[in-house]
């Protein structure tokens, strides 16, 4: 491996390290902020989900997409919606995420259509990010009704078998088995044919994955004190 190549690798898992920090940080302020709040948040995480994707970049030698940060994040800000304000507040905001992913998607459609002009020069850089939108929207479609569904009910059930304490390991399980299934649904119907080494990058995703979901959980834990002092004020 060549000094460049080195410190490449070195720099994506020192941007790893600060995007985990960045999203769990931004999601408890969220958090403090509200419902309202921490679903904009969200939203705007399914977004750039869906956006950056097709990205790849070398995190411990092999090829990943760039946005397992982002997967884990909004994952654990869903958790942190059912547990602060309930399973109905988590599904609605599953809703609401779709209706703004669906509605980037007619966005980025439409700006297709339009015919660049003589002295445009961005019109074919738009096109190769945005072309893939339509198929990475239904793939993160189908992900979301069965991972939201997955996750949802695996999360009331360990609530109810611990009596709603160990909040953190019961959202480090439910990281856990949630990005299992996101990983193998979404890559397949996502990105199966668009990108070289589908396996390779599902089986690194899955292990960048976990490590941001350790990363991500002390911020689970520090969201009952955010919220604790907030309720004294």
């Amino acid at each position: 491996m060549s000094s460049l190549q080195i410190g490449w690798f070195v720099n994506n898992i020192w941007i790893l390290i600060f995007q985990v920090f960045a999203i769990s940080s931004i999601s408890l302020i969220c958090l403090k902020l509200g419902e309202k709040s921490l679903n904009s948040w969200l939203c705007l995480l399914a977004v750039a989900m869906n956006l950056f994707v097709i990205k790849q970049i070398t995190l411990f030698g092999m090829h990943v997409t760039a946005t397992d940060a982002m997967a884990v994040g909004y994952l654990l800000g869903l958790v942190l919606i059912q547990e602060y304000y309930g399973t109905k507040s988590a599904r609605r905001h599953v809703l609401i995420s779709f209706i703004c992913s669906f509605g980037f998607v007619l966005l980025s459609c439409g700006h297709l259509l339009y015919a660049p002009s003589p002295l445009d020069m961005a019109h074919p850089y738009f096109k190769a990010i945005l072309s893939p939108m339509p198929r990475l929207f239904a793939a993160s479609f189908i992900s979301f009704l069965i991972i939201q569904m997955v996750d949802i009910s695996i999360f009331q059930w360990l609530r109810k078998k611990f009596n709603g304490s160990w909040f953190t390991g019961r959202a480090g399980a439910c990281l856990i088995i949630s990005q299992i299934l996101d990983t193998v649904i979404f890559s397949y119907a996502g990105l199966y044919k668009l990108i070289p080494n589908l396996w390779e990058v599902m089986l690194v995703s899955f292990i960048v994955k976990v490590i941001v979901i350790i990363l991500s959980l002390p911020f689970a834990r520090l969201s009952k004190n955010i919220l604790q002092k907030g309720s004294d004020l």
